[in-house]
């Protein structure tokens, strides 16, 4: 590990002396790219360099001690030491999460689909709490939501969502809700009080630059039709929904929250990037070993993750066997505990799965 820190140390110096040349400096693309480098290696070699200054002063008290007969000096030196090397231990388990693979989406915005499941009207009910739980955690973190596609039922639930959330490391914690969450409850119009399952799946996408998935627009087909629902004065009146077919694969997008078609094809395009990406990473992860991959389930869409249950007030999530009674407030956006949960969770798994790699 101190190997790696070091490697790490010096390319960050390196890097610290390339940003602050005028002939990089000169090419503005290249720069950025070198200055983004150099911001995401600092937090580890700060740590990394409080942990050889800590080792150090540990070096300094041993040759103390060796010279030292006051027992009372001792005393103080034997504290000192105790203290010291109870900082290095929690300093070296951060460093050896610090060093795990990064995830190359978690600093990218998202897309996340929401459909309702089993259950009908009550899936759909419970499809809109959802998006609603998730709008209201994205305002806590101050992201902006923003929908790409909408079907509402008429009681007010949704048939499916589609909406981006932008903001700065969005994926790192959003790319755990995907799958398959299922609510507890008596529904409105049950009359005799019998508590109903319903679901509703749950994707969560990254978004991709043009860069990261071609598009042959010779694959794609490009439908226009009329609004329908809640959509403004436009609904009804002017072709401006789209639907896009990428022929090869079969996906479709639809998109109709705006009312400028080429703003719904824009969109529809992003969407379906994300979702052929999301594909090629399926394929690409099956080959890739267990340690860089995420320990915290599947991943799978059809992976049952969490329940919600109302009588209880308790919310659960299965991956990690952790239950919150405070089902209201996380309704409401409070999901703080759940996810730096998984995240402890994925570290640990990820931690024992190198520990074994290297064994």
């Amino acid at each position: 590990m101190l190997d790696r820190l070091s490697f790490v140390e010096g390319k960050y110096e390196e890097l610290t002396m390339r940003i602050s040349d005028p002939s990089v400096i000169a090419d503005q693309e290249n720069w950025q790219k070198l200055v983004k480098e150099h911001s995401d290696l600092e937090a580890i070699v700060m740590k990394y360099r409080e942990f050889k200054g800590l080792q150090e002063e540990l070096d300094a008290n041993m040759e103390m001690l060796q010279s030292e007969d006051d027992q009372e000096m001792r005393e103080m030196i034997n504290e000192d030491v105790r203290n010291i090397r109870a900082q290095l231990e929690s300093i070296e388990s951060e460093l050896q999460i610090m060093l795990l693979p990064k995830d190359p989406n978690d600093d990218k915005n998202v897309f996340v689909e929401i459909r309702g499941g089993a259950g009908g009207d009550e899936a759909a009910l419970f499809a809109y709490n959802l998006y609603r739980m998730y709008v209201k955690y994205a305002e806590s973190k101050r992201w902006k939501v923003e929908i790409m596609s909408l079907n509402e039922t008429d009681i007010g639930g949704f048939k499916e969502v589609v909406f981006m959330v932008k903001g700065h490391g969005v994926y790192s914690l959003m790319k755990y809700e995907s799958g398959v969450h299922r609510v507890q409850r008596v529904p409105d119009t049950e009359s005799s009080g019998r508590i109903h399952t319903s679901t509703a799946t749950v994707a969560v996408l990254p978004e991709v630059d043009e860069v990261d998935v071609q598009l042959d627009m010779n694959d794609i087909r490009v439908d226009v039709y009329r609004s329908s629902g809640n959509g403004g004065q436009s609904v009804n009146t002017t072709d401006s929904a789209v639907r896009v077919t990428h022929i090869p694969s079969g996906l479709v997008v639809a998109v109709q929250d705006e009312k400028s078609q080429l703003k719904n094809k824009e969109k529809a395009l992003k969407i379906l990037r994300s979702r052929l990406y999301e594909i090629a990473e399926r394929e690409r992860n099956k080959g890739i070993a267990d340690e860089r991959k995420s320990q915290v389930g599947t991943g799978d869409r059809s992976e049952r993750i969490r329940t919600y249950n109302y009588p209880q007030g308790r919310v659960t999530d299965h991956r990690i066997n952790l239950t919150l009674y405070k089902l209201e407030s996380f309704l409401n956006g409070d999901m703080d505990e759940m996810f730096d949960s998984l995240i402890r969770f994925d570290q640990a798994e990820k931690l024992k799965a190198l520990g074994n790699r290297s064994n």
